[in-house]
């Protein structure tokens, strides 16, 4: 293959071939939809944790205020009770339908995985409204522990309200920050992506102009030696 051939090789090759090594085995990897669902380890692992804490800590204060109710004065026990165990069935329904539909290998669209999986879109929003949901109980427990009657009973509401008041709050900022730090890596990922597009074009632009340096060098040496050739002739 001649300089010019090489030239006209290198020029016309498209960039897309001279992708990192690892880049090329991410674009190969992003195609099998089994490993969808184990896309960003540590957010999934971290999600899957937090949803297991969410799911204890509910079901046993729900679980606590239900066996201490005795007599009609506990019925907020009952009812706070109740939602707290309702909240974090859930929490478990969730992470059992997300798990069943991995296991059946159902789903085959990538945006319908990445709101399903562990640490998808659906965690964030659930626990979101779980959080609120567990605040708005902690301040009924605060507004009818104010207007009720003094009592024994009255000081248990008003530290489970503020309890769950403060659990919620904890929930919501969690919420909030771990929103915060996925779009801050998805910015820093966007710009990563962007200069390694930058750095491989302009390597294909260096190879271009050193092959093109090299072929022209050539091509007026040929064009010096056939000019003396036409001088000795004459």
């Amino acid at each position: 293959m001649t300089e010019m051939q090489t030239f006209y090789h290198n020029v016309r090759r498209p960039a897309g071939l001279y992708l990192e090594p690892t880049l090329m085995q991410r674009r190969v990897l992003e195609d099998q939809v089994e490993l969808w669902w184990f896309r960003e380890p540590r957010l999934s692992l971290l999600c899957y944790c937090a949803s297991v804490a969410l799911i204890m800590g509910l079901g046993l204060g729900g679980v606590g205020l239900l066996s201490t109710t005795k007599s009609l004065s506990g019925e907020w026990r009952l009812g706070v009770g109740t939602t707290l165990c309702l909240l974090a069935l859930a929490v478990l329904l969730k992470q059992l339908l997300s798990s069943a539909i991995q296991d059946m290998n159902c789903v085959r669209s990538q945006h319908r995985i990445n709101q399903l999986k562990s640490g998808g879109r659906a965690d964030p929003v659930l626990i979101l409204a779980v959080g609120l949901a567990v605040m708005l109980c902690g301040t009924v427990l605060l507004c009818m522990a104010t207007i009720g009657q003094r009592g024994h009973d009255s000081r248990e509401m008003l530290v489970s309200g503020l309890a769950l008041m403060a659990a919620g709050i904890v929930m919501a900022v969690a919420v909030v920050g771990y929103g915060v730090m996925i779009y801050l890596k998805k910015q820093r990922e966007q710009r990563r992506r962007r200069m390694m597009r930058m750095s491989r074009v302009r390597r294909v632009g260096s190879r271009a102009v050193l092959v093109f340096s090299v072929s022209g060098g050539q091509a007026s040496q040929v064009r010096g030696d056939m000019s003396s050739s036409r001088t000795s002739l004459i």
